[in-house]
Formats: structure tokens, C-alpha cells, sequence
């Protein structure tokens, strides 16, 4: 199966998720050559971008990675549009809207899935971004506000006629925020309502998932979100399993790469941010890296584990990251 958005090419059916202060642009260049079909930035606050905030503009840095997404946020027509004009003008080949951030800070504004409880104000939004830019304009939802509210598939419709090129539905509620599974299911709801490239997300950790997700939504593709925190491989893996080849030689990567990878995340880190900055940015990343080597039979991790999230000297966690994967079982890294 072929997928497109809009004039451009996916390579595949399985998506790295736009997850906010996560999705830097060291995971999703990681992400994308380990074979995720499309990686999406972080969320990024449209009026800050539009104003030239530094942070902003690198939570939508995009060097090295093709198709460049830049996902924005906001509640202004004016600032969601300028916004969305300054990152395809810095790169992005496709913008994404979020409607479904579930975060207080987020809905508070009225941003996020907050605009799911007034579908007229969302589609202003939506129609200001696509007549800002000439990219594609893509759209994340939730399935709505709460269960009385489940307004997925009528702004899946209300969006494809104003011109968006994609839909992806996590499967809960704001409400719900994390809560309980997901439900691919309800997903099947926005199928019926649009002919829109769909991308189902949410619980979605393996390639058997992913077949299950896509069965009972009927959507095209799938975004993986926190599971891929410490393996920027996994939605390669998917991908590939998707597409058949989940068997091909080399497809998985060996400890030494996975090492390898959570070093140059790591630098990638600390160039982009600043030391300081760098070091708490990557304290999350860290973290994940090891608790997945520890999962793979790495006694090495269990004994760097606190010491790495917390050190400030990047030669000794270099070391360390290398020394855990170093540590793995070789059966066991395959």
C-alpha cells in the first residue's frame, strides 16, 4: 500500500508520534534512518514560533530528517497561520495541527484537544493554516472532549473540505487523558466519515499491536508514541513488519548500533541545546535507554541506570551508554 500526503511520498505505514519535550530532532533523525515511514516534531506553540522564541525554533529544528513535519499549537487563527508560515519557510514539507494534547496547560488555553468542544473555532484554525502555506496541512485529534462529545468523525469531515491532507485519531477522550486502553475501535467511527489517509494511534508498543490497531480501525497507517522513548528503532521494526520484510537481514539492529544510537542522541543533545540545557533534556531520554537495556539482559544498566540520568560529565555517560549495550546478551539483541 502507497501512502501520500498531499504531493508527498510515505514510505511505509507506521509514524514516529509528535510527543512534547521528546520528539527532538535527535530522536526523529534516529527514528527515521532506523525506517519509521514519517517522524513528527514536538509540539510547538505557534505564537512563540511566529515571534522567533530560540526555543521554539529548535523544538522544530529539522536538519536531516525528510519529510520534515513541524506539528503547531495554538488558539489564534492570526498566530496559528503565522506560525505555520515561518516553519514551512524554514523547511517543514508538511505542517501538523494539534487538537489532542490533553495537557491542562495546553487545554487551559484553549489549545489542544480543547478545541474539540467548539468544532466552529477548530475549523478556523484549520482554514487559516491551509491558506497560509503551501505545504500539506495535517490534523491530530482525539476521539473528543469526553464520551458524551465523541466529535472525531465530524471534524475528520469538516477538515478533508477545508482542505487538510491527513487525520490521525488517538483513541480516547481528553478526558481520558492516559487513562485505560485505547480505543482502535472508536477509531473506525472517522474512517466511515472520511476518505483521508487515517493514522490510528495510542497503546500502540509492537508490530502485533499495529496489525490489531489497524484490523479494528480500518486506518491506514499507525503512530507510535511512548514506546519508542529508548528505541528509536521500534517504529522501523513495525514498519517493516507491516510491509513484510520484518525478516530481511540486518533489519534489527545489533547492541553495538543501539549503543551507538543512544551516544549521538545523547550528543545530539547537548549540541543542540547547550550543555546545561542538554543535560536536562536528555535525563528522560537516558532513562529510557537504560531501563531498555536493563529489559534486554544488561546487568551493566542496572548499575548505571541512576548515575547517568544524574551526571553532568558527558564522557562518563558516553562511556556508560556504550558499556550497557556492550553488556547485552548478543541472542538477546537481535
Amino acid at each position: 500500500m502507497t501512502l501520500a500526503i498531499g504531493p508527498v511520498p510515505i514510505d511505509g505505514r507506521a509514524f514516529l508520534a509528535p510527543m512534547s519535550g521528546v520528539t527532538d530532532v535527535g530522536l526523529r533523525r534516529l527514528a527515521r534512518r532506523f525506517g519509521a515511514s514519517l517522524v513528527i516534531s514536538e509540539m510547538v506553540a505557534s505564537q512563540e514560533l511566529a515571534r522567533g522564541d530560540e526555543e521554539a525554533r529548535m523544538r522544530a529544528e529539522g536538519e536531516g530528517v525528510l519529510p520534515h513535519v513541524v506539528q503547531i499549537a495554538g488558539c489564534d487563527p492570526h498566530w496559528m497561520a503565522e506560525g505555520a508560515r515561518v516553519a514551512a519557510e524554514a523547511g517543514a514539507d508538511i505542517i501538523d495541527i494539534n487538537m489532542g494534547c490533553p495537557a491542562k496547560k495546553v487545554t487551559g488555553g484553549w489549545a489542544g484537544s480543547a478545541l474539540m468542544r467548539d468544532l466552529d473555532h477548530a475549523m478556523r484554525l484549520v482554514e487559516a493554516v491551509v491558506a497560509a502555506v503551501r505545504v500539506p496541512v495535517t490534523l491530530k485529534m482525539r476521539l473528543g472532549w469526553d464520551d458524551a462529545s465523541r466529535n472525531a468523525p465530524e471534524l475528520a469531515r469538516r477538515a478533508e473540505a477545508a482542505g487538510v491532507r491527513l487525520v490521525t485519531v488517538h483513541g480516547r477522550t481528553r478526558q481520558q487523558f492516559y487513562k485505560g486502553s485505547a480505543d482502535w475501535a472508536a477509531v473506525a467511527a472517522v474512517r466511515a466519515a472520511t476518505s483521508l489517509p487515517l493514522v490510528v494511534n495510542g497503546d500502540i508498543t509492537d508490530a502485533a499491536d499495529a496489525r490489531e490497531a489497524l484490523r479494528l480501525s480500518g486506518a491506514d497507517a499507525v503512530m507510535v508514541g511512548r514506546a519508542a522513548v529508548g528505541r528509536p528503532w521500534l517504529v522501523g521494526e513495525i514498519a517493516r513488519d507491516l510491509a513484510g520484510d520484518a525478516d530481511r537481514p540486518g533489519a534489527a539492529p545489533d547492541a553495538e548500533t543501539r549503543g551507538a544510537a543512544a551516544v549521538e542522541h545523547y550528543e545530539t543533545l547537548l549540541s543542540l541545546y547547550g550543555r546545561e540545557m542538554g543535560l536536562r533534556h536528555a535525563r528522560k531520554h537516558l532513562a529510557a535507554y537504560a531501563e531498555h537495556a536493563i529489559a534486554l539482559g544488561s546487568a551493566r544498566a542496572r548499575i548505571e541506570r541512576a548515575r547517568i540520568v544524574t551526571s553532568e560529565t558527558p564522557q562518563h555517560v558516553i562511556a556508560a551508554l556504550r558499556a550497557m549495550f556492550a553488556d547485552v546478551p548478543l541472542e538477546d539483541a537481535a
